[in-house]
């Protein structure tokens, strides 16, 4: 298999993090790169800069010191803001852009901005192609299969993307329609690929190592997004590159190196964003990881009461000593891969 190139990027594997609204902040984006995500991408931003003083817009903007190359998600549906986001981005150290068009949010789509633009392949040529003049990186699109399953337009804009000078596609398995609803299929990605000659990343349910390895044999697929899979369980890339390579399955991660990535990543949470937002974002994530052990509902009722960062450290070290000394204190967590 030969590597993944995007512009002159040469990617160290073919499982990117897939841009992930208020989930793939600096401190997650930098955990997946170390347990093998071969490329990150920043949570999406609007494409309207007048908007970029919230605290949200400002630590979305946030990339030093992160490894390359650095991919930054805008968002929009007017291909002049669009440009001169990419522009700024490029400025403030974006390696690579990478457009909207596959979230089915509806505060992005009735803004005719992310999916609902493939109902306009004018316009989406007109974005791409503003934005590739404005910026001398390369700029990636992500796109769903189509706009709802009686137009699954996903071919003809991904033509449109390449002819546009688009350095790679990334494509959802669903529709627009479709939200996140019922299983994602890969039969439109395998065609896409078969269209073009840029690299094609799908996206969709990849939840697995084995789900990986029959993606990527049924689609023909370059490289794999994966996004929610990732949410509590950053390591799953260093499972599936361990499958890809070796066609052996990982041990199940284990409960002491869950208890360190948690609290790793609790106190990576609160330096970003200091201790007020920091406390409230942790709960999501502390949820995410703790899904599948016993007592976890339980556990999170009370930590979502939690209001300052010591009681929430402290309440994961007594949670993870009940682990250690209940019925199940030798297994594993979660679900085998």
């Amino acid at each position: 298999m030969s590597a993944v190139r995007i512009g002159p990027y040469t990617l160290p594997n073919r499982l990117i993090l897939a841009p992930m609204a208020g989930v793939t902040d600096q401190p997650f984006r930098r955990l997946c790169r170390r347990f093998g995500a071969g490329m990150v991408v920043s949570e999406m931003l609007t494409s309207d800069v007048r908007l970029w003083h919230s605290r949200k817009s400002r630590l979305r903007l946030q990339h030093a010191g992160e490894p390359e190359p650095r991919s930054v998600q805008i968002a929009g549906g007017d291909p002049q803001m669009l440009a001169e986001a990419a522009r700024r981005n490029v400025e403030m150290g974006a390696q690579i852009i990478d457009i909207n068009m596959g979230c089915p949010a509806k505060k992005v789509c009735n803004k005719a901005a992310g999916s609902a633009l493939m109902r306009d392949e004018a316009l989406v040529a007109q974005i791409l192609e503003t934005v590739v003049a404005a910026v001398d990186v390369p700029v990636t699109l992500k796109i769903r299969t189509g706009w709802d399953r009686d137009n699954r337009n996903g071919v003809t804009i991904a033509r449109i993307a390449e002819q546009a000078g688009i350095c790679a596609l990334a494509v959802h398995g669903r529709t627009r329609a479709d939200l996140y609803t019922g299983e994602a299929e890969y039969e439109t990605i395998a065609t896409i690929k078969q269209s073009i000659g840029i690299p094609v990343f799908a996206n969709g349910d990849i939840d697995s190592p084995h789900k990986a390895r029959e993606v990527l044999a049924r689609t023909g697929a370059d490289g794999l997004l994966i996004g929610r899979a990732a949410q509590g369980r950053p390591w799953i890339f260093r499972e599936i590159n361990h499958f890809l390579e070796h066609g052996t399955l990982l041990p199940t991660i284990g409960v002491e190196e869950l208890r360190g990535v948690l609290l790793e990543h609790l106190d990576a949470l609160h330096a970003f964003y200091g201790d007020v937002m920091g406390v409230r974002i942790a709960r999501k994530h502390v949820a995410w990881y703790l899904e599948s052990l016993p007592g976890a509902r339980e556990f999170r009722a009370r930590f979502n009461r939690l209001d300052d960062r010591l009681a929430q450290g402290l309440a994961i070290q007594s949670f993870f000593a009940e682990q250690r000394s209940g019925p199940n204190a030798e297994d594993g967590q979660g679900e085998a891969a």
